[in-house]
């Protein structure tokens, strides 16, 4: 696989659990070298997604090839050169930090001795070493975390999945592992990020796509899906409730967009098309009609916000399942459902 060749290509991927679409016509393709997000709410089809790429789960449509190997035809050719980290760390509590990666480079037709030196090398790697002899049942989420991801870079893939990786997992751990997979793309590998989290995918993705109901709904940089919303917004406070509706008038007149109010906390928002003469318009109009401001600031649109714009609904509901054997009535999209063959 070159720079050139993608590392992931999907064209209408659809799979169905009885009368459920998890995915309804998923067309991906993740550039080699990246961090690519798949950005959705539970229920959105990533995990469908991830199982059908790593080989795990055959689809009823489509096609799909992972380092220019086709997942159904090549199954084992793929699975020579992808990672998968899943939702959970997948590592013997009882085994040491080293024996467990021991283990999977054994499971990987590693030497012995060739797997204790790949482990050495990882544990170091991943700020394990100094607890490598300990047993993993003793670890904190976060160490688990890190073990785990350094079992899937046993034989260094050239894609490397993470299927929601930082999930259950506290703010300092999140940032321990945001700062090694940061260091992994550094090194060439590319990594396609599944996660419910927007700002682990602002944090670290080179492209973002959002999944909605099995169908990708927007594609592009964090910036790229951000402009989707328009212009920058201008915020307020003001001190008083009484001043709201004075407040909403002048920023009905001087903004670019429908104001919203927030009358329990006495704050305003709206679009501005150019934010820095914007505001100083505004709080002339504001000091001219004796509205005392407590707060006022200009600030960029958020993922969230973009994602709130594409989808019609925030990224973390839990809408439905997309997992074999739980499957929940969804709402159709794009018309009726045609039949299905399976993929050869």
């Amino acid at each position: 696989m070159t720079n050139e060749t993608p590392a992931v290509v999907a064209e209408g991927l659809r799979k169905r659990y009885g009368t459920t679409w998890a995915l309804d016509g998923l067309d991906l393709t993740v550039p080699a070298g990246t961090v690519y997000g798949m950005l959705g709410p539970n229920g959105a089809g990533k995990t469908t997604a991830v199982r059908i790429l790593t080989t795990l789960l055959r689809f009823d449509a489509g096609r799909a090839r992972v380092a220019g190997y086709d997942v159904v035809r090549q199954a084992a050719r793929v699975r020579d050169v992808i990672g998968l980290t899943g939702q959970y760390a997948a590592v013997d509590e009882i085994l040491s930090g080293r024996q467990n990666l021991i283990l999977f480079g054994r499971l990987h037709h590693l030497p012995r001795r060739a797997a204790q030196r790949r482990a050495d090398e990882l544990l170091e790697r991943f700020g394990l070493a100094e607890v490598a002899d300990r047993s993993a049942g003793t670890y904190s989420g976060g160490m688990r975390r890190r073990l785990d991801l350094a079992a899937s870079m046993i034989m260094t893939p050239r894609l490397l999945v993470l299927d929601e990786p930082t999930t259950g997992l506290d703010p300092r751990s999140r940032n321990q592992l945001w700062t090694v997979v940061r260091e992994l793309a550094a090194n060439g590998t590319t990594v396609l990020l599944t996660t419910q989290y927007l700002e682990e995918a602002d944090q670290l993705a080179d492209r973002i796509c959002v999944i909605d109901a099995g169908r990708m709904v927007a594609e592009g940089t964090s910036s790229e899906l951000k402009a989707r919303i328009g212009a920058d917004r201008i915020e307020l406070v003001v001190r008083d409730v009484a001043d709201l509706a004075t407040a909403a008038e002048i920023l009905e007149r001087l903004a670019a967009g429908p104001v919203t109010v927030d009358a329990e906390i006495r704050q305003l928002g709206a679009p501005v098309a150019d934010r820095v003469a914007a505001l100083g318009d505004v709080m002339r109009a504001l000091e001219a009609a004796a509205v005392v401001v407590e707060d006022i600031a200009l600030r960029r649109p958020t993922l969230d916000e973009a994602f709130l714009h594409l989808t019609g609904h925030s990224a973390r509901p839990v809408a439905r399942s997309d997992r074999a054997g739980e499957p929940v009535p969804v709402t159709e999209v794009g018309g009726p459902r045609r039949e299905a063959g399976v993929a050869r």
